[in-house]
């Protein structure tokens, strides 16, 4: 890895005979999150060893650091609140008793004093209500002390639980309610006093969404839509504090665009298709955005001289993939993880007054250049003529001809796969497998038509894209056609399933981790657990409003299994609240029964998305086992 700004690392050259161990793959991330304080004196780094995750703390001003221990608690976020004062963010899986809620991923947050060692749960000391928080936390500066404002739930006198906006000062570990909400609100935008600005509300069962600011003690509606499915959503502020940030108002769910609430108009639209919004660290504006073209990510800042400085921080790295991952609040010291298609991914801290970048760490340490395998794009037509990309990570050391072929297509399935560093591709590719990743129709960051193109053909069109995949890369004679196993998480395992019932003679086994089974099932365990909207939206992928249309059981690959004619891997992990485990439990039971060949792998204390280390290391050594049995590099 090398820095253009005064740092040059060394990079390793030799070669190994022998592929890394998969734990080193599988294992998790040996840093998971970096952030520095607002005042750039301080780092703070998210690192694990085995299934232990510590917290450092690292003085840019001095080089001391100290660690605090959370064991295997799910770290999800860092942030801060002034200088001081680190936000922690974490998860758990649970239930709430006596608030009956369904069993869920919940989470919590936590306020550190770094200086103190002090600990404290945000709303720990909250009056009839839960300590669990619903949005992520907002930092505002009031009389020259940082104060955070988060979204919880209290109770009313009858019981009914509704959103409530909360304030704590971490110096006095003081909270207070702002703000109760209404029924049907859903968020609030924090002004730069520490007021409510901005309030949404949706009624899911009419479909009406509305945008209100404060106007005193009384609410003043601004805005409104008539949807079923994909209500607006307020981002934030836009580039002053007089606009508000909305995406996905009107018919472009990917466009934003900007609101002026005190003048009832519209500012034009600002970006579309695969954008993020960049915001000041002090002034919470809009200050830019970042945008995914093809395989690149472009950086757009307002301001020229952000501009050149982002531009000065990408030159640094040539041939790498930079992303922001935060900064200080004058902007001068960047967190960015740098993405080498030769090294893998890592963080590393710019410092624009010095000119230097010093290496904050690897992701995958166990790792070195010659355990990473290459990544290409690849572009070709759907059987229909819809142009498709994806990514084809090739083993090291193999000619690229006649290979095995694993598909490992995507969840969602309104999300994408991106180029770069992927370990689970990159542990399959290490074993003699080309892995393709396909963006199926229905997948995101194409464009709103590009997604809406899925809609209706979830076990349709976005299954046979992947197959014609497999079609062309055998006909460029990179892979053997008879040679092709698919394996998939959460969407993907479901597509892995409906590749050996739905469609027959293209995979020689399937693997399916927290995968959908029972598209009727599912119907009905998303609206009692995740509500009527949830339900609406995976029921437009599935092209029905019914959970028991024929045409759900007809793509239904637990309802097909006499069709099954490949061996079949089914992982879950037991506090999956995304696809719930009977999913894999059913489809196993239906294989039996049918006398099909089939295992089922159970991860113990595992979450849909494979937090902890041992499990998701348990996992992977079963995906490669089965691989190697059925299909063999």
């Amino acid at each position: 890895m090398r820095f253009m700004l005064g740092l040059v690392l060394a990079t390793t050259t030799a070669v190994l005979a022998q592929a890394a161990a998969l734990d080193v793959y599988g294992g998790l991330p040996s840093i998971e999150a970096a952030s520095i304080s607002p005042d750039g004196r301080r780092l703070a780094v998210v690192a694990t060893d085995g299934e232990e995750r510590a917290i450092t703390l690292r003085s840019l001003t001095d080089g001391s650091t100290h660690a605090m221990i959370v064991g295997d608690a799910k770290v999800r976020a860092l942030d801060w609140a002034g200088p001081k004062d680190l936000l922690i963010t974490t998860s758990t899986t649970s239930g709430i008793q006596g608030a009956f809620a369904p069993r869920s991923e919940y989470f919590l947050l936590f306020a550190y004093d770094v200086e103190s060692g002090e600990l404290r749960n945000v709303l720990d000391e909250v009056q009839r209500g839960l300590t669990i928080i619903v949005d992520e936390p907002a930092v505002r500066e009031l009389d020259g002390r940082p104060f955070v404002f988060v979204s919880g739930v209290r109770f009313s006198s009858t019981g009914h639980g509704r959103l409530a906006l909360f304030s704590f000062d971490p110096e006095r570990s003081r909270l207070a309610v702002v703000k109760d909400g209404f029924r049907d609100t859903r968020d609030w935008l924090v002004g730069p006093q520490g007021e409510a600005y901005a309030q949404t509300e949706y009624d899911v069962g009419a479909g009406r969404w509305r945008l209100s600011v404060a106007r005193g003690s009384k609410w003043d509606e601004v805005l409104a839509e008539e949807t079923l499915l994909d209500p607006p959503r307020m981002l934030g502020f836009g580039r002053t504090t007089e606009s508000v940030l909305l995406a996905g108002y009107g018919q472009d769910q990917t466009a934003f665009r900007e609101f002026y609430p005190d003048e009832r108009r519209w500012g034009e639209v600002i970006s579309g298709g695969d954008s993020r919004p960049i915001w000041d660290p002090s002034r919470h504006t809009l200050i830019g955005l970042s945008n995914r073209e093809g395989d690149e990510v472009a950086y757009e800042f307002f301001e020229p001289a952000d501009q050149r400085a982002w531009d000065a921080i990408v030159r640094a790295f040539p041939g790498e993939r930079v992303t922001l991952s935060g900064w200080s609040d004058d902007r001068n010291k960047i967190v960015v993880l740098v993405d080498s298609p030769t090294e893998g991914p890592g963080y590393a801290l710019v410092d624009l007054e010095t000119k230097k970048a010093t290496w904050i760490g690897q992701l995958y340490r166990g790792l070195k250049p010659e355990d990473i395998s290459p990544v290409r794009s690849v572009a070709f037509k759907a059987a229909d003529g819809l142009g498709l990309t994806g990514y084809l990570t090739l083993p090291r050391g193999r000619e690229a001809r006649g290979l095995p072929l694993v598909v490992l297509p995507h969840g969602g399935p309104a999300a994408r796969d991106s180029p770069g560093f992927d370990w689970w591709s990159q542990a399959l590719a290490s074993r003699g497998y080309a892995v393709l990743q396909v963006n199926f129709r229905g997948s995101s960051g194409f464009g709103q038509p590009f997604m809406a193109a899925g809609y209706g053909e979830w076990g349709g069109k976005m299954q046979t894209d992947l197959s014609d995949g497999v079609a062309y890369l055998a006909d460029q004679g990179v892979i053997d056609p008879a040679r092709v196993c698919i394996v998939g998480g959460s969407y993907g395992g479901y597509a892995a399933l409906a590749g050996v019932t739905l469609q027959s003679d293209v995979y020689r086994c399937a693997a399916s981790v927290g995968g959908v089974s029972d598209l009727r099932r599912l119907a009905g365990w998303l609206k009692s657990q995740k509500g009527a909207l949830v339900q609406r939206q995976w029921f437009r992928y599935m092209g029905s409003d019914d959970a028991e249309d024929p045409k759900l059981r007809d793509r239904s690959p637990a309802l097909l299994a006499d069709r099954v004619t490949a061996p079949v891997l089914l992982v879950h992990g037991e506090d999956d609240t995304i696809v719930p485990f009977e999913q894999s439990r059913e489809m196993s039971e239906a294989l039996r029964k049918a006398g099909k060949p089939v295992e089922l792998v159970t991860l113990p204390g595992e979450d849909h998305f494979l937090s902890r280390g041992e499990t998701r290391r348990r996992m992977l050594q079963a995906v490669v086992r089965f691989l190697e049995t059925h299909n063999p590099p």
